[in-house]
């Protein structure tokens, strides 16, 4: 038998090619970097297939306790490579072997700054409030600690999974070890005939949810809260990679893909379908709440890219961006608007000064900004604060960024942003071309 440490070395760089049998037309196959981590390591995937359906099997989320996760996930990706008329025309499969590098390297479970990676998602979108993200968390051994992150998804490993599942049909999250199954625990049904099926291909048992203690800020309750199927395959042992009962398991899903892995389904927001990578984006981002709601139907243009407005924001699925963090993105709106009257105030000394847009921010807006998606959803400062009227027409403080405009509200200690969706709209609807009226 091959000891785990061997096989670490062996599958370490190993490269990923294209192959076809004989007689067969060639299967599409990539490997290529999705994001680095914390500590700059980078995190690897690899496809193979090209079908509608994306499945993501993901490995070594508790970087080096679950070591033999990481080689499951590399010998799955050998196997697929190898064989990848085993994976069906509807289905795209992803392995991404190793989303902590900085775990396995260090030697811990956490990530580089002491996160448990699968404690630090934002899973307050369902209706299950007992697995809401939480600073202290529960872990291995009954071990409760502040180990979830200082917010939800803090950490660049958590946004780097969060955004590549944005278009994905199902995620297979591997863990050990128990020798069970479960799926996301927010009665996601999809999620639990997935578990159920790989658990009875890959002779694991089926349970509904992890019992041993409760997981706050969990990938797969995340995933699920979205619609993704989700699950958590526990390999039996902490040290092998049970890697012919997993490839039973993957089988057994890739049989049956068409009733397994569920179609993007679009969602109704404000009374127009949004397709479902936008829908997540905004929900994930903060709905409503964020974003308002849709004002008119999404649109398609000749290259693909989607466009819908929102009340605060018009929100872009752009395909040639796929699998990258930046597949759906706020337009840069921010960029447009002018101001009259504003008047400038002073940042204070320990404001952060962007060297990009020279700008500063600080106080309640950079605590909103770093927390609910940083440049990737606001853009970067391109104003200091100031006064202006804002929307509602009370003076307000304000600034701008290049995809929205925020403003404090007193009130109720909130920061809101300004409706550049619902100005945006209304200038494209003005501009377009005039109806040709009718006269009988």
């Amino acid at each position: 038998m091959v000891h785990l440490s061997m096989l670490l070395v062996l599958l370490i760089g190993m490269p990923i090619g294209s192959s076809a049998a004989p007689g067969r037309q060639e299967v599409f196959i990539r490997e290529f970097e999705i994001g680095r981590s914390t500590q700059g390591r980078p995190i690897n995937a690899i496809q193979i297939g090209n079908g509608p359906r994306k499945l993501v099997l993901v490995g070594a989320t508790h970087g080096f306790p679950e070591a033999n996760t990481y080689v499951l996930s590399s010998l799955l990706a050998e196997h697929f490579r190898a064989n990848p008329h085993e994976i069906p025309p509807s289905v795209r499969l992803y392995i991404i072997p190793l989303l902590n590098p900085d775990g396995l390297a260090l030697g811990t479970r956490f990530n580089a700054r002491g996160v448990d990676l699968n404690r630090n998602m934002n899973t307050n979108h369902d209706a299950c409030p007992e697995n809401n993200w939480s600073v202290t968390v529960q872990g291995a051994y009954g071990i409760v600690s502040d180990t979830g992150g200082a917010y939800a998804d803090s950490e660049v490993e958590t946004r780097l999974i969060r955004n590549f599942l944005l278009d994905a049909s199902a995620v297979i999250f591997y863990h050990s070890n128990a020798g069970n199954v479960f799926p996301a625990a927010c009665g996601h049904t999809p999620s639990s005939t997935l578990a159920q099926q790989y658990a009875q291909a890959a002779g694991y048992a089926y349970a509904r949810y992890w019992e041993a203690y409760t997981i706050t800020g969990g990938m797969h309750d995340w995933a699920g809260s979205l619609g993704i199927a989700a699950i958590i395959p526990e390999l039996i042992t902490g040290t092998l990679p049970e890697f012919e009962q997993n490839l039973a398991g993957v089988r057994g899903v890739l049989e049956a893909a068409d009733l397994l892995l569920p179609p993007l389904e679009e969602q109704i927001v404000g009374g127009y379908a949004v397709p479902a990578p936008i829908w997540r984006f905004w929900r994930m981002h903060g709905g409503i709440e964020r974003f308002g709601p849709a004002l008119a139907a999404a649109e398609q243009k000749a290259d693909g890219v989607v466009r819908q407005h929102f009340a605060n924001t018009t929100l872009v699925l752009d395909p040639k961006y796929a699998d990258t963090p930046y597949l759906v993105q706020p337009e840069a709106i921010g960029r447009n608007v002018v101001t009259t009257n504003a008047l400038a105030l002073e940042p204070p000394a320990d404001a952060r000064i962007f060297a990009e847009t020279g700008q500063p921010l600080f106080g309640a807006f950079a605590v909103v900004w770093e927390i609910h998606g940083g440049s990737e959803v606001f853009g970067l400062p391109i104003s200091g604060e100031y006064t202006a009227l804002a929307a509602d027409g009370q003076r307000r403080i304000m600034q701008r960024f290049e995809r929205v405009v925020f403003a404090y509200y007193p009130e109720d200690d909130r920061v809101r942003l300004e409706p550049l969706g619902w100005s945006q709209y209304l200038r494209e609807q003005l501009q377009a071309a005039p109806l040709v009226h009718q006269f009988r």
